[in-house]
């Protein structure tokens, strides 16, 4: 695990009743933010559903979206409800702007509701994310071509905040099934803590 800013509670074990997760007055206990080309069939999908296994309301954005609904108000609108957002730090995650997006929204509500940020980075260094290296410093090249300063420059500043909370590291050859009981365990606890 890497942690340069600290949870203000620290996660640790897993709780009593799965039901407990499912009476929440949120919506959604946990928002799943990820780069769909990288993740969503392997690493996500699995812990999307160890996390609903245990009684986590989770939200995915391929899983819950409706025909026909507007997926950026419907995207924010979860976030704000949600109690903890996983972030799931991937090669390509900086070259969506979809991503990128989503990431100034959960620091937003992090900061205006206190909600929790679990940063994962899969397969990816920590320090890779948070200084723009590599896959992140190319993406970032692109959007400065598109994009105004300013709003790169949030982007970038968001990344760099983000990979300097508690997270954890899925290195490259790494037991998946065992990382991601782990995120499970440090969510579970922490959505007993918020009752």
């Amino acid at each position: 695990m890497t942690s340069s800013i600290a949870f203000p509670e620290v996660l640790s074990s897993p709780s009593s009743s799965n039901s407990l997760f499912l009476t929440s007055q949120s919506n959604h206990d946990v928002f799943l933010s990820f780069r769909g080309e990288d993740t969503r069939n392997n690493f996500t999908v699995h812990l999307y559903h160890a996390l609903i296994r245990k009684g986590i309301n989770t939200y995915k954005d391929d899983k819950e979206l409706k025909k026909g609904e507007e997926i950026s108000p419907e995207l924010l609108k979860v976030i704000e409800e949600s109690k903890i957002s996983i972030v799931i730090f991937s090669e390509n995650y900086a070259s969506s702007t979809w991503c990128l997006d989503e990431l100034l929204k959960i620091l937003e509500c992090k900061e205006s509701k206190q909600q929790k940020v679990l940063a994962v980075y899969y397969k990816v260094e920590p320090s890779t994310v948070r200084h723009q290296k590599e896959s992140f410093e190319a993406a970032f090249a692109k959007h400065e071509e598109k994009f105004d300063d300013a709003k790169v420059q949030r982007w970038k500043t968001a990344l760099n905040q983000t990979a300097r909370l508690c997270g954890f590291h899925l290195k490259i050859n790494e037991d998946e099934y065992e990382f991601i009981q782990n995120i499970v365990q440090e969510v579970s606890t922490n959505l007993t803590k918020s009752f």
